[in-house]
């Protein structure tokens, strides 16, 4: 499996061939400037909430490439009524299926959400993938919870955890997390974006360092083998 930053918390994660797509937020972010959406055509877009800096470049994306939208139910009902977008498995957490990829489950996250126009987004939620013998948690955008306790037996081999504070959690309580959930492999999002949530990278490697984790923060464009 391969995995792809795009900035923010946008990722691409490579399966056998399937292609996914968490969170499209980058045409609006300057620092993702050289990435064209056009190229990516992904086969799934898994969507956290509805805040805009997690679907910005939803709907162009999803058109231009008739990609499958896997969201809360609230979320794909409202593509179906706005954007005209139908091709969207519209789950709930605890839930799980399976696709020709692998298995998602849709997990807790503590946040906010709501819809570009306003209007009701469901909950915002986490996503774990389970593909090729690895599981990888997409955590979305949330704060520290005692829910990530409950995915401590998952055995999760990679955790994607938000680590750039005010919106979501910082480096500490990512650390917290990363115990919470039994991952040592953390791979950092949702910081430097804008600038209440601009970080220290190398003092939060150290931080996590410290704390016996491993944590990456690739470039923009950059890939990591899982």
């Amino acid at each position: 499996m391969k995995l792809t930053f795009y900035g923010h918390a946008t990722f691409g994660l490579e399966i056998d061939g399937k292609k996914l797509l968490f969170d499209p937020f980058i045409t609006p972010n300057p620092a993702a400037k050289d990435i064209d959406i056009n190229s990516l055509k992904p086969d799934y877009i898994l969507i956290s909430h509805g805040h805009g800096d997690h679907m910005a470049d939803l709907e162009a994306i999803q058109k231009d490439s008739g990609a499958q939208v896997i969201c809360i139910v609230e979320i794909a009902q409202w593509l179906a009524n706005n954007k005209g977008i139908t091709n969207t498995t519209g789950m709930n957490f605890g839930g799980a299926f399976n696709f020709d990829f692998g298995r998602v489950k849709m997990v807790y996250a503590l946040h906010t959400s709501s819809m570009p126009d306003g209007s009701y987004g469901g909950v915002p939620v986490g996503f774990i993938i389970t593909a090729n013998g690895k599981k990888i948690y997409y955590a979305g955008d949330t704060a520290l919870t005692y829910e990530m306790k409950l995915l401590a037996d998952e055995g999760i081999d990679w955790a994607i955890l938000p680590i750039g504070d005010f919106y979501t959690m910082g480096t500490d309580d990512a650390i917290k997390a990363a115990g919470f959930v039994n991952c040592r492999n953390i791979i950092g999002m949702h910081y430097d974006t804008f600038p209440p949530i601009a970080i220290d990278k190398e003092a939060a490697r150290e931080k996590f360092i410290k704390a016996g984790l491993n944590l990456h923060l690739p470039a923009i464009g950059e890939s990591i083998d899982l």
